[in-house]
Parts: C-alpha cells; structure tokens; sequence
C-alpha cells in the first residue's frame, strides 16, 4: 500500500527505520531496549520492519580504547569490525524478548550503484522479510573508502527505502522534528508538514552536534527527499518518540510522498 498521510501509519505494509550512532551508544545504549519494544510492535501487528543502524564505529570505539571518533580510514575499519559484532549482539538480546530474529545486511554504496549487486541485496531483503526476519542493516565500514561511501546512514535508509519500495521511512535522532534553524537558536520554528516539491526556501540546516555522527538535519532533508520522491512517506523525528511515530501520533516532521 502507499500511506499518503500520518493517520495511515498503523497500517503501513513495509516500514523502514534509521537510528544514528549518538541515540544508541555511549550514555544513550539503554535507548535500544525502547526502539525495540516500538518495532516488535509495529511487527507484531504485520508489518514488515527493516531497521537502518548506525553505531558500529561508536559502539567499538571504547574497545580500542578511543575517546573520540577516529579520523583515519584505516581506524575506523577496525572499530566498524569490532563494533558491528557487539552492535548485532545488543539488538538481537533485545529483540529476543519478542522472539524476533535479525538478520544483518551490510551494504557498500557500490552495491546499490552496481545493477547485479542492487538485485542480489533486493532479493536478499524480500526473503529476510518474507521469512519474518527483521533485517539490520548497516554501512559496511569495514571495507568501505572514502571515494565509496554513502556519506551517511540518512541517505543509506534513504536508498533502502527505495530499493525495497517501502511505504514510510522513519528518521530518527536525538531531535523531536526539523526546525527553521538549530532548535537552540532564537527564532526557531518547528516544521511540522512538508508539501511534495517543497524544498524548504530560507530554512537554515546545520549538521550534526554529537561528536560520534556523520548526519544532521540537512542530511536527514537530503535523505527524506530521495525517498518521498520516489514515493515512500517520510517522518522524521526523535529516537524518544519512535513509538508514538510508528502509531501514527502527530509527533515530527511529516514528508509527502509524490504520486504515481
């Protein structure tokens, strides 16, 4: 089905969901218990549920005992590979409450550029979801450059969304909606609705604050316009709120997708 509004959310056939790495790792790792119990529920009631995660370099991060988000390519590879692994691991304990199994995919931006590769992680997400599996997917850092990166997990879900035809993305972050301009700043007004076509004329967009991120709100407008255009609806909104948006509460910022 194509959910054209926010009051057709609870009956949404194929959901995918992005969290960043500052809203599941470090202090906010007790978050993953939440977002869980709001997709089990989304999955308990039918729909298929694809989870966009980012948080393998953060989440390895204290076991190659960093402080800081590593610069080098060569350092952020290893952290990717060890933290991926726990990242997994903390999901599936999580999911296990419900009996849900996840599968991890990992994607290149080459995969979905090159055609045979984009048919194979297609075909490979129908059958985790056609299996009830509740996919995981995730950058595949380990192994990605700089000249090949997707830049960010915003425009990774986006993409997702695309290639599996899903019926809402949901963009996740550590603010409640997007604003005319950094919430803190005077003057800022929440967005609450964004027309189809409407790229937002005079909106300031600043990136992200968190310190272990690569997105912000200009990359999560970039992302909700690939995906809306391509016909999926787009909410964007906090981590906090991830049940109340997947009920279809009046919580975020709501992207209209274009008509067929």
């Amino acid at each position: 089905m194509s959910v054209l509004g926010r009051h057709e959310i609870a009956s949404a056939a194929r959901i995918v969901v992005k969290v960043g790495s500052s809203s599941i790792s470090g202090a906010n790792i007790g978050q993953i218990a939440p977002l869980v119990d709001a997709l089990a529920a989304a999955h308990g009631r039918g729909a298929e549920i694809v989870l966009v995660s980012s948080g393998a370099i953060a989440t390895g991060m204290p076991y190659l005992q960093l402080d800081e988000r590593p610069t080098d390519l060569a350092t952020q590879q290893a952290a990717a590979s060890v933290g991926q692994n726990l990242l997994i691991f903390r999901y599936q304990d999580s999911l296990d409450r419900y009996d849900i199994v996840a599968g991890q995919v990992l994607l290149t931006a080459g995969d979905l550029e090159n055609p045979a590769h984009r048919g194979n992680a297609h075909r490979a997400m129908d059958r985790l979801l056609g299996l009830r599996i509740l996919p995981i997917v995730n950058e595949n850092d380990t192994v990605a450059t700089h000249e090949i990166r997707f830049g960010d997990n915003d425009r990774l879900a986006a993409l997702v969304a695309t290639l599996i035809q899903a019926d809402l993305l949901v963009l996740l972050s550590d603010v409640d909606a997007l604003y005319t301009r950094a919430p803190h700043l005077p003057g800022a007004e929440r967005i609450d609705h964004v027309a189809s076509g409407d790229w937002l004329p005079g909106v300031e967009f600043g990136g992200s604050r968190s310190g272990v991120g690569t997105g912000g709100a200009g990359t999560k407008v970039s992302a909700a316009r690939i995906a809306a255009e391509a016909g999926t609806a787009v909410l964007v909104t906090s981590t906090g709120l991830v049940a109340e948006a997947l009920r279809g509460d009046k919580v975020g910022t709501w992207f209209e997708p274009a008509l067929p």
